[in-house]
């Protein structure tokens, strides 16, 4: 546990918001070699939460990411539509597993972080707002305090999340893999201030920033952040850059811009990305990045080396 009585687990899950959910489980197992299934499969033999919509989302577990894809069309509350309708598919946010999760909400109201629940109803009390219906604690940072809209929630029974069977580890890289993806290096946030999401991520629930410099490859000062399982890129992006523009499209908040993946062969990556019709955008020795235009509204990151100070997997 942290000092403050919390620990943050692991990463939940990346959200990406996307037109049509069938064509994007299909582009993943045609693209990265991986099935999906849809959240419609955990209330076959118990029923939702009343009103609860269970269409909207479909998972795909891809190392030691559960990769969500919603279709915000379907994600109706009480009537609402509680996420805007895209015209093309884009990372949304990500969030956490929390152990003490009181505590981690405490922790972000010390640190002046503005919270709401899942009807977004301000969360203003001294406990943390719960799920519509359900005792369990669940809420979402503020874009405009945070800088991306994340979420919280306590280790829950999920069977979607391939991660949380008994004794779960990074798997070695599969024959079967067409990428031959390692694990998830980094997820990339574009802002012009870091300063947010690091006072949450840093600050409020103490994460290590493991390094600082220059990402050349995105054209962008970066900080990466290791906080649970993950690392997490915090990069202000040099104008007339694609990240910048990416940026500019989702300001004055940040943007959830990519994910990159740590694979065994870059030579492996392209030759099979080049059969399924998607494009690189960038090449290097050491990083592929793909065209989001090609690869569903995202640049694919893959890299044959971690960021430095990523003691992940170290022996």
């Amino acid at each position: 546990m942290s000092d403050g009585g919390f620990r943050v687990t692991r990463l939940y899950h990346p959200s990406h918001h996307v037109t049509d959910l069938e064509e994007s489980e299909a582009w993943f197992q045609r693209v990265f070699g991986r099935p999906s299934r849809p959240m419609a499969e955990m209330t076959r033999n118990a029923p939702a939460s009343e009103g609860y919509p269970t269409d909207y989302s479909t998972f795909t577990p891809i190392s030691d990411v559960l990769f969500d894809m919603i279709d915000p069309k379907r994600y109706v509350l009480n009537g609402v539509q509680r996420y805007a309708t895209v015209d093309k598919p884009h990372l949304k946010g990500f969030g956490w597993y929390v152990e003490g999760i009181a505590d981690a909400y405490r922790a972000l109201r010390r640190a002046d972080i503005a919270m709401v629940g899942q009807l977004d109803e301000p969360a203003e009390g001294d406990d943390p707002p719960t799920a519509p219906g359900s005792p369990m604690p669940i809420f979402f940072t503020v874009p405009e305090s945070a800088g991306l809209r994340y979420e919280f929630l306590p280790q829950i029974p999920f069977p979607l999340d391939h991660r949380l069977a008994p004794g779960w580890e990074v798997p070695p890289v599969s024959d079967d893999d067409p990428l031959g993806i390692e694990r998830c290096s980094h997820h990339t946030v574009l802002t012009d201030r870091p300063e947010r999401g690091l006072r949450v991520l840093v600050e409020a629930l103490g994460g290590t920033v493991i390094h600082e410099g220059r990402d050349e490859v995105l054209g962008a000062s970066a900080t990466y952040v290791r906080l649970a399982d993950a690392v997490f890129e915090y990069a202000v992006p040099d104008a007339g850059t694609p990240a910048h523009a990416d940026w500019t499209a989702g300001t004055p908040n940040d943007t959830y811009h990519s994910i990159t993946w740590k694979v065994a062969d870059l030579d492996r990556v392209a030759g099979h990305l080049e059969a399924q019709g998607v494009k690189v955008r960038t090449r290097t020795d050491e990083v592929l990045v793909t065209d989001p235009e090609t690869s569903l509204g995202v640049p694919w990151g893959f890299t044959t080396a971690l960021t430095p100070g990523d003691t992940r997997g170290a022996r």
